[in-house]
């Protein structure tokens, strides 16, 4: 009888290919399903929607507002970050180290998080900011609102900055320093030098950073939100997220309208970003040690550290001291007072089950779409870098999308695609919440684990496969080990932000899987502020635990 001999299966190739199958059913069909629906109107191309969404002077007005606070606060954060950066990077500035973590802390705190606890500071009634100025100056009104388009700049920048710090700091370490040092040998002063030659070779990592600003300010919800929708002011964000909770076809077409035009606009901006990066060549690293002369402030070192400590105060410390202190206070009518601290708060919200099923949830959620996440992102950054197929690139440019996508738009692609129209149904269900917490998040997962792959001799795997091993058992037995420390920080990357996401959970949650960013904003909307305060010191806490083993697995290289 004659045996027929099944073709072997190359394992490589049947995982690289489910990866990417995956990322264009759940990332690259949703956005298109989303783009279509937007211009077609029963089966023809109709633009008539854009026309009468934008002909509402309330979302052009929410147009307007996104656009110019994002600017406005993009400009702010580049004008701080910049001085900030130099000063820690390149000065003697006293006590550098340590004002560079607290900065990059507000890396770490969820914008949101940021938004209560400055309603708590300048809330123009009961702030303990305005409370205290009152009392001290003797004033009749508060001098601050915190809802006003002021405010919400003020916060957004506060809490968004740190992506143009964190850029346009680490371009200026690597920056070679022997260019300042021949200016000033020039007879140039140091600000002379800083004007001349430091700026314009940072350029393109101020402009880079201050689009990541844009972005991620035009895309917020949390803060729009909490602090700009008592005072009236609605942005895109907002607009989509008040559509969708009108449960109607028309609302649900009139925020599919918005959505694309705010993923257009983001997407825009970053491949605007990364086109004017690649095609100008801006040496600024040589083979030399990049180590700098310390420029010396001599008699503005007192005055710059004053400054650099008043913002890192007011970025971080104030705030945070707000949060905690609310959580830990017995009753919030009796006011500050030594004998109005206690613990009484957290024991309902400790006891409550439903609060507690919440945390749990979140971090199931968490756990599970950082092992899938981390797991594609692995044979994503394995393609893209360790093989010549051709469009190996596209499988990481498919992730890139999804990540620079606001948070919003995912949601509403994945609500319109998940409902059941097109097959799979995973409305209000958990895995529609993982599934975007793994198109929102993967990105910074891919890019890290992608750093250190090309660093793996493909010695080592041609060694593996010639001794009789699959692809994948050496992808186990020898990739995976080498490079063990990325994969960690890449799991990380994507279990912290997807812990405490909001915006995307907001709009999917179901009744049986709500999570802690939801639970907190709504506690923060009923004016719940002492349980939504513990919440928060709760989310903060494990978020600084995660950012702690991350820094030691990283060794300092990556944070949340």
């Amino acid at each position: 009888m004659k045996k027929w001999n099944l073709p072997r299966i190359d394992s490589k190739f049947a995982v690289i290919a489910l990866t990417v199958l995956a990322l264009l059913y759940f990332i690259v069909l949703p956005l298109a399903v989303l783009i279509w629906d937007s211009v077609m109107v029963e089966g023809t191309f109709d633009l008539s929607n854009y026309a009468a969404v934008y002909s509402q002077k309330v979302n052009l007005k929410a147009l307007r507002n996104t656009v110019e606070i994002s600017l406005l606060v993009m400009l702010l954060s580049v004008l701080i970050t910049f001085p900030l950066a130099w000063l820690i990077g390149r000065t003697d500035l006293p006590g550098r180290k340590k004002f560079r973590t607290i900065l990059v802390a507000s890396y770490m705190i969820p914008p949101y998080v940021g938004a209560i606890a400055w309603t708590q500071l300048l809330n123009p009634d009961v702030g303990y900011l305005n409370q205290l100025l009152k009392t001290l100056f003797s004033l009749s009104q508060a001098p601050f609102n915190i809802y006003t388009r002021g405010g919400m700049i003020w916060v957004l920048t506060l809490f968004y900055s740190p992506f143009a710090f964190i850029t346009i700091s680490r371009a200026m370490e690597k920056m070679d320093p022997t260019l300042e040092e021949a200016s000033r040998i020039a007879g140039a002063s140091p600000l002379k030098a800083l004007w001349d030659v430091t700026l314009p070779l940072m350029a393109p990592s101020i402009l880079a950073g201050g689009l990541l600003v844009f972005i991620g300010a035009g895309s917020c919800f949390g803060i729009p939100a909490i602090v700009g929708m008592p005072g009236n002011i609605e942005v895109l964000t907002t607009r989509i997220v008040s559509f969708v909770y009108m449960g109607d076809d028309q609302g649900i077409r009139d925020a599919t309208t918005l959505a694309v035009s705010l993923m257009f606009l983001a997407n825009g901006l970053l491949f605007f970003m990364s086109w004017l990066m690649g095609r100008k060549d801006y040496t600024t690293i040589s083979g030399k040690s990049t180590r700098p002369v310390l420029v010396e402030l001599g008699r503005w070192k007192g005055l710059a550290t004053f400054f650099v400590g008043l913002y890192a105060f007011l970025s971080v410390i104030l705030p945070l001291g707000s949060i905690v202190m609310t959580s830990f206070m017995v009753s919030m009518s009796k006011g500050i007072r030594l004998d109005n601290f206690g613990i009484d708060a957290w024991i309902p919200v400790l006891e409550n089950s439903q609060y507690l099923d919440c945390i749990w949830r979140s971090l199931g959620y968490a756990f599970i779409s950082a092992c899938v996440g981390t797991l594609l992102a692995l044979f994503v950054a394995y393609l893209s870098v360790k093989t010549r197929v051709p469009g190996r690139s596209l499988p990481d440019i498919l992730v890139m999308v999804g990540g620079s996508t606001p948070s919003v738009v995912i949601a509403l692609a994945l609500i319109i695609f998940f409902s059941g129209n097109y097959g799979l149904n995973l409305y209000s269900s958990m895995w529609i919440l993982i599934v975007s917490y793994l198109v929102k998040y993967m990105t910074m997962s891919v890019r890290t684990i992608a750093a250190s792959l090309s660093q793996v001799s493909s010695s080592l795997e041609e060694a593996g496969l010639n001794a009789g091993a699959d692809w994948l058992r050496v992808c186990r037995d020898i990739i995976m080990p080498l490079i063990a420390p990325s994969i960690v920080a890449g799991w990380f990357l994507i279990f912290m932000p997807s812990f405490y996401e909001l915006t995307m959970s907001n709009l999917l949650y179901g009744s049986d899987t709500q999570t802690i960013g939801v639970l907190l904003y709504e506690l923060q909307t009923y004016a719940d502020t002492q349980n939504a305060s513990v919440l928060s010191v709760i989310i903060l806490v494990i978020v600084m635990v995660g950012n702690l083993i991350l820094n030691k697995v990283s060794k300092g290289n990556i944070a949340i």
